[in-house]
């Protein structure tokens, strides 16, 4: 292995740290729009709102069959 200058060794860490700057950067947007639970919710409105429906159907047809057997 060739030996590197302490300019050539500066310059590769100030490099690196540059790059880890950006992925940092990038990492927190991305952590940012998966944990954006409002987000999510909006883009997914008609699929909640059906799941609600059918929970909601699911919790009254149990609670009618618990009446009938009494």
């Amino acid at each position: 292995m060739a030996q590197r200058s302490p300019a050539e060794i500066r310059s590769s860490i100030e490099s690196i740290r540059m790059e880890l700057a950006v992925s940092v950067d990038r990492l927190r947007k991305e952590v940012a729009h998966v944990t954006d639970w409002r987000g999510h919710v909006e883009r997914h409105r008609g699929e909640l709102m059906m799941g609600a429906a059918v929970v909601g159907f699911a919790i009254g047809v149990r609670l009618l069959r618990r009446r009938r057997r009494r």
